[in-house]
């Protein structure tokens, strides 16, 4: 929906980072996985920002998967944004960020 239709989909996605259901917080973090080249790494890192003092598993992982699918196109910013953060991210969201970047 972002990508096809960002006027309606980036205000959404920015209600549901800070909504009460977790299940929205995750889905706005998980947005752009699969998007490649065309994510937004700016909104990515400020979700992953936004939810990486919350300890809920779900969403540690989430962070994890979005920053480890973002890694595959920009590895030294997926890096440097962990180094960056690493007091806040949970270990989880560390680990599975940094599992493919060698």
């Amino acid at each position: 929906m972002v990508e096809h239709c960002p006027a309606l989909g980036v205000p959404l996605m920015q209600q549901w980072i800070g909504h009460d259901n977790m299940w929205l917080r995750r889905a706005a973090i998980l947005h752009q996985v699969c998007l490649k080249k065309k994510t937004d790494e700016a909104r990515l890192f400020s979700f992953c920002l936004a939810r990486a003092e919350e300890r809920e598993f779900f969403i540690c992982k989430a962070i994890g998967w979005a920053l480890r699918d973002y890694s595959k196109w920009n590895p030294l910013a997926v890096k440097g944004f962990v180094e960056k953060n690493r007091k806040s991210l949970s270990a989880l969201s560390i680990k599975e960020a940094l599992r493919k970047i060698s």
